[in-house]
């Protein structure tokens, strides 16, 4: 009969050592997924500022070709 309270003791201790291994390793997966989304979210900044002068130099091309039209046909 005290066999019995000593192997419930010692399965009790392997599922809590298994239960906190895995916990570990959740904690270490999230950890790592969170620094993954900074690494995107840098990125993503960067890119953002890239191609804000974009649309600005689209509008001006437009323009220049604009004048360049008009320039063209009033020599005509």
């Amino acid at each position: 009969m005290a066999l019995e309270p000593e192997r419930l003791r010692g399965a009790v201790g392997v599922g809590f050592a298994t239960t906190r291994g895995d916990l570990a390793l959740l904690l270490q997966r999230a950890d790592q997924a969170d620094r993954t989304l900074d690494e995107h979210e840098t990125r993503l900044e960067a890119l953002e500022r890239a191609r804000r002068p974009l649309p600005s130099l689209a509008a001006l091309t437009s323009c220049v070709a604009l004048a360049v039209t008009l320039w063209q046909s009033a020599g005509r």
